[in-house]
C-alpha cells in the first residue's frame, strides 16, 4: 500500500473505531462542550472546554483532533465531572489553521499549549498526550515544569533526540493535497528529547500504551530504561488505533488525574 493510501485508510480506520465508541459513550454526557478559538502569534487555534476544577489539558494524536481523540471517546466527560477539562486542535488539524510555513510547529505547538493556558488565565495543569501529542506533552514537561501539575502519556514514551526515529521525520517528502500540511510533519522531530531533558523531569507521569501497539517497544521500553520508576500501564488487548477508546484506559487517566490533583 501506498505511504498516502496507508494514511487515508489510518485515518478511516480511527473513525470508524471511535464513532462505534461514541455511540455506546453518548450517555455520558448530553451537553456539548464550549467550542472556542484565539490567537496564537497569528494562527487560529481552536479548542474545546468543559467542566469545572483543576484544569486538565488534553493533546491528541497525529491526524486526529480534540474531538476525535478525547470528546467522542468519553475522556474528556469523564476528566470534566470534577475537572476544568480543555482538548485543542493542534495547527494543521482539526478546526485549527493549517499554515504551510516550518515554524508554526515543532516546539512552536509547545508554545501554543502554554499561550492557550495564559489565554484562560491558567497558570498549572495536567498535561494529557496520546501518541504525537504524548511528544508534545513529554517535550513540554521538560522544558516547562512549572506549569504542569502532573503528566499522563498516551500511545508514547521516549521520542529520542538523536534517533533513527527521528530523523524519519525530517526526511518526509512535501505531499501536496494533504489536510495535515507537510510542514507539520516535517518538524516533529524537534520534538524529540535528549536524555537530559528525560532525566530532568521531576513530575509525577504515568504511561499508558496498549499490549498491542508498536510504540511499547519502539518508545515505551526505552523510557523504562531511563526512568524506571514512572508507571506503565498496558491497556489489554488494544493497539495504537483502538487504545483511547477502551475503559481501561479512561478509568486509568481519571484515577491518574484525580490521584495528582491538589486538595
Amino acid at each position: 500500500m501506498r505511504q498516502g493510501g496507508f494514511r487515508r485508510w489510518l485515518v478511516v480506520r480511527a473513525l470508524v473505531v471511535v464513532f462505534g465508541a461514541a455511540l455506546a459513550l453518548h450517555r455520558l454526557s448530553a451537553a456539548p462542550p464550549v467550542s472556542r478559538s484565539f490567537d496564537a502569534n497569528g494562527v487560529k487555534i481552536h479548542f474545546l472546554t468543559e467542566g469545572k476544577g483543576e484544569p486538565v489539558v488534553l493533546i491528541h494524536g497525529l491526524y486526529s483532533s480534540a474531538e476525535i481523540n478525547w470528546r467522542l471517546t468519553g475522556v474528556m466527560q469523564e476528566l470534566a465531572r470534577d475537572h476544568q477539562v480543555i482538548a485543542l486542535d493542534m495547527p494543521g488539524h482539526g478546526r485549527s489553521d493549517r499554515p504551510e510555513n516550518d515554524d508554526a510547529y515543532g516546539l512552536r505547538i509547545v508554545d501554543d499549549v502554554l499561550e492557550l493556558m495564559d489565554h484562560l488565565q491558567i497558570k498549572k495543569a495536567h498535561i494529557v498526550g496520546y501518541s504525537l501529542g504524548g511528544m508534545v506533552a513529554m517535550k513540554l514537561l521538560a522544558q516547562h515544569p512549572e506549569r504542569a501539575i502532573s503528566g499522563t502519556i498516551g500511545g508514547m514514551g521516549w521520542f529520542r533526540a538523536g534517533s533513527p526515529l527521528q530523523r524519519f521525520w525530517e526526511r518526509i517528502p512535501q505531499r501536496e493535497g494533504s489536510r495535515t500540511p507537510t510542514a507539520f510533519l516535517r518538524n516533529v522531530g524537534k520534538l524529540a528529547l535528549s536524555p537530559n531533558e528525560l532525566k530532568r523531569i521531576d513530575l509525577p507521569v504515568k504511561v499508558l500504551v496498549g499490549d498491542r501497539d508498536p510504540c511499547r517497544s519502539l518508545y515505551v521500553a526505552p523510557l523504562r530504561r531511563v526512568r524506571p520508576e514512572w508507571p506503565v500501564v498496558e491497556i489489554k488487548d488494544a493497539g495504537h488505533i483502538d487504545c483511547i477508546v477502551k475503559q481501561q484506559f479512561r478509568d486509568e487517566i481519571s484515577d491518574w488525574i484525580r490521584k495528582q490533583t491538589r486538595p
